[in-house]
């Protein structure tokens, strides 16, 4: 029944997406939505940006290789940085529990805080389940996740709506029972526009923080460690804002989830426990080069956010308003500035549509994964950006939406919103149902 109900639910949800194309030609490029470079990127640039799209997309192998394609490894969950963030949008969850995971992972960490004040590792499994294996090294485990069905959620005019929360457990772990372990898994986040928000100035983000906002809304800074810069700095990046630039933050991606060394991460992804990986062979020292690093840097702060389909459309533009009359756009802010010192010349001095205010909020008990990471405690989320979210069906073949997938399309996931957004959401909740359609179709014009 609850199967059917999705299924339905992704069926209506690619039904909306499809109907903001006017032709077969406007789905193919709406297909094409999330890989479009920025539309002012230089001619000087453009074969860089060419240099990190191929790097984004292909598939690393183990060492000893040519090509500038080993270092693969030792341990590791995928192969290529496409494989977790299909067409650069948002992975999924499996749908049953003997599934396993291909576009999610699941971080670790101990209670406590490292020496910089991040997530503490786990002595022997680190901050990441590493699933896979080169040759001769075992893969760290598997992470199962099971959906528990919660009681229906009735809204005004009698409609009901039912969530779900998944379960978690470990098997096959291949370094012993870990004990003590926080754990969090997420799905692959979508990667377009992210130069945009970097290009974001840190006095705006603080503006935001400390700005009064109704409803016991709040808002609060992540300060992370900045490894380059060797201090601490505002993060903005990652689900909890636990990463301060886009060099760090791909970086650290692609040291996680391949195994590859770079300068800013140098040493390979093992513990001192895990013998067969720390006598694998190594792709270099490190294994992606400092230009291969700026090129898929520069790859992905060059991608351009989709832009907003039938926003003249009368029931989207309903939506629109009541999106803000319920409260949603105190953290969903339209829009942001950029800079005047940014990247390139082109994103500076705009107006910028992400729908996001980059800044942490307690999100209450229903969606903590009770794992702190630097100053974002377990219920914190950094408000996720909603451009280009309408699209997810088309692009990515699924409706699924929060850090874990749990959401089966954009109501469940409001109807999930608590701690500060709880009033929000209650709102959401008992508006009358023509309103809450207006408000879903506003979401799938983004």
């Amino acid at each position: 029944m609850r199967t059917k109900h999705a299924a339905t639910a992704l069926l209506i949800a690619l039904g909306a997406s499809l109907c903001f194309a006017d032709s077969p030609l406007d789905l193919a490029a709406l297909r094409e939505s999330y890989m479009q470079p920025l539309p002012w990127l230089a001619a000087r640039d453009k074969s860089a940006f060419q240099r990190g799209r191929t790097l984004f997309r292909q598939n690393r192998v183990a060492a000893p290789s040519t090509g500038g394609i080993a270092g693969l490894g030792p341990l590791h969950n995928r192969q290529s940085c496409l494989a977790c963030h299909p067409n650069n949008g948002r992975g999924s969850s499996p749908r049953l529990a003997s599934e396993s995971m291909q576009t999610m992972l699941v971080r670790l960490s101990l209670p406590g805080s490292d020496e910089h004040g991040g997530a503490k590792p786990h002595p022997v499994y680190g901050t990441q389940l590493n699933e896979d294996g080169i040759p001769g090294v075992p893969g760290e485990g598997r992470a199962m996740l099971a959906w528990v069905e919660l009681p229906a959620t009735t809204l005004a005019g009698g409609e009901k709506a039912w969530l779900r929360r998944p379960l978690v457990s470990f098997t096959d772990m291949a370094y012993g029972k870990p004990g003590t372990l926080l754990y969090s898994p997420r799905v692959g986040q979508a990667v377009y526009g992210l130069g945009l928000l970097e290009a974001v100035p840190e006095e705006s983000i603080l503006a935001m923080a400390a700005e009064a906002k109704p409803d016991g809304v709040k808002g609060s800074v992540n300060r992370v460690w900045d490894i380059a810069a060797q201090r601490v700095a505002i993060g903005r990046f990652g689900y909890k804002a636990s990463q301060p630039n886009l060099r760090q933050q791909v970086a650290g991606e692609m040291h996680g989830n391949l195994g590859i060394t770079s300068p800013l991460y140098p040493d390979e992804n093992c513990t001192p426990s895990q013998t067969a990986c720390r006598k694998a062979p190594s792709g270099g020292q490190p294994e992606m080069s400092q230009a291969d690093l700026e090129a898929l840097e520069l790859y992905l702060a060059n991608i351009d956010a989709p832009p907003r389909r039938k926003k003249d459309d009368p029931l989207v533009r309903q939506g629109e308003r009541a999106f803000t009359d319920l409260g949603c756009a105190v953290c969903h802010r339209p829009t942001l500035p950029t800079g005047p010192a940014t990247r390139t010349i082109v994103t500076a001095e705009r107006q910028i549509a992400p729908y996001s205010d980059l800044l942490l909020h307690d999100m209450g008990a229903g969606l903590s994964d009770h794992r702190p990471d630097y100053q974002a405690t377990g219920s914190q989320w950094r408000t996720p950006p909603l451009w280009g979210i309408g699209l997810v069906p088309l692009i990515n073949e699924h409706n699924q939406f929060l850090h874990d997938g749990r959401a089966r399309n954009l109501q469940e996931a409001i109807l999930w919103h608590g701690g500060e957004a709880r009033v929000a959401r209650q709102r959401y909740a008992t508006a009358a149902a023509d309103t809450r359609k207006a408000v879903l179709a506003f979401l799938g014009s983004l």
